[in-house]
């Protein structure tokens, strides 16, 4: 993806990623996480919007992202369930109104 952007890792990207799809603002965001350290993360729906092979790959990432930090993670896919040390399911109808 950064090989296409013209100036590379170098290029501005406009407000809240003018320019990436989707997915690929998507996966600029798992990075940061990668690279901030935070002991904390929030990932809400971290593969929604990507296709079946790149949802593996980061599936994967996010396995190694999760290791010794604190994790709330919220989807509706199966494939994360996985990494989850403990899972909590809410029921729409036990959400009161």
């Amino acid at each position: 993806m950064i090989g296409r952007l013209p100036d590379g890792i170098e290029t501005r990207l406009g407000d809240r990623g003018t320019g990436l799809s989707q997915g690929e603002r998507q996966r600029i965001a798992l990075a940061r996480a990668f690279v901030r350290d935070a002991p904390l993360l929030l990932l809400d729906e971290p593969t929604a919007s990507l296709d079946g092979r790149t949802e593996e790959v980061v599936v994967e990432a996010v396995g190694r992202l999760v290791v010794g930090r604190t994790v709330i993670m919220v989807t509706h896919r199966p494939s994360l369930l996985g990494l989850a040390d403990e899972i909590v399911s809410v029921d729409r109808e036990a959400v009161p109104s």
